[in-house]
């Protein structure tokens, strides 16, 4: 079992919350992986902070590519190109 968010003034820890329970519904077990190993999650907390909020960070934990953003964490899906006529 892990920790649920409980306020907003838990910075980091809600941001780790909302990072595991987003690879969690891709599938990825919450002790699969290292989060440190991938992201220090204080330095991109401060970084959403600080921003006026047009800013996102792109990191990929096992596999699955993240997107975070001061309003949210999300999966990137990979765009398929499209085909260029020749």
């Amino acid at each position: 079992m892990h920790p649920s968010p409980s306020d907003s003034s838990d910075g980091p820890s809600n941001l780790v919350v909302e990072i595991v329970e987003t690879l969690e519904a891709c599938g990825l077990e919450y002790d699969a992986y290292q989060l440190h190993e991938y992201v220090d999650v204080e330095a991109l907390d401060q970084l959403l902070a600080s921003s006026d909020g047009n800013i996102t960070v792109q990191f990929t934990v096992e596999g699955v590519q993240l997107k975070v953003s001061p309003e949210s964490v999300d999966i990137l899906v990979a765009e398929q190109a499209d085909p260029i006529a020749e």
